[in-house]
């Protein structure tokens, strides 16, 4: 970076894109959420159980309200208007999300307000900013033990990551979840070696 620049690492040239990685280790998940939970911090909590849940944006999630959440129950639909691609997508609650959720909302300074954000930043009465996000996911990598590119975006990364991995969702499947038009790009995205090209490096060994 050439000297007096202001370009940020974390804010790539116009034009060009910083690639995030998923959570590859469950145990860092496990990590990171016993960190959130014994600080006693449920918003953080919250936010990071849904994002990886749920694989909405981040700035999806923070457009949530206290209202659209309150009534959820494990199995019922969560329905936002993606701001990317003006449309809507759902998908259904877990126990996990639902356990976090309602820890949060017990916790909510503003539960009592159905038009407040969820996820409320801790200096104003507004919900917190993606770039906000951004250093708070990379903080929680950090007490995680992990080391590498970390952001908002690592959270659904993580979901899809994991879905494939851990729970061998089809990558049709992911590509619908994610709105990819191709495997190799919902691969990509993941940071997945297609099967066919990792067990060409052992079926034959020379």
């Amino acid at each position: 970076m050439p000297r007096g620049s202001t370009q940020s690492r974390n804010h790539p040239p116009k034009g060009a894109t910083l690639k995030v990685e998923p959570i590859r280790d469950l145990e860092a998940i496990s990590e990171i959420k016993r960190y959130l939970s014994g600080e006693g911090n449920w918003r953080d909590y919250c936010l990071f159980t849904l994002g990886i849940n749920t694989a909405f944006r981040a700035s999806d999630l923070l457009s949530l309200t206290v209202g659209q959440v309150e009534n959820l129950e494990p199995g019922d639909l969560l329905e936002i208007k993606e701001k990317k691609t003006r449309k809507y997508r759902a998908v259904t609650v877990n126990k996990t999300a639902y356990y976090a959720l309602r820890v949060w909302l017990n916790a909510h300074p503003a539960r009592s307000d159905p038009d407040a954000p969820l996820f409320l930043s801790q200096r104003r009465r507004a919900a917190l900013c993606v770039s906000s996000v951004n250093r708070l996911v990379k903080k929680w990598c950090r007490y995680g033990g992990l080391h590498g590119q970390f952001g908002s975006h690592t959270m659904r990364k993580t979901w899809g990551y994991q879905q494939r991995k851990a729970n061998d969702a089809s990558l049709p499947l992911l590509m619908s979840a994610f709105g990819h038009r191709t495997e190799a790009q919902t691969l990509e995205y993941l940071y997945i070696q297609p099967r066919e090209l990792r067990d060409l490096f052992f079926g034959l060994e020379l």
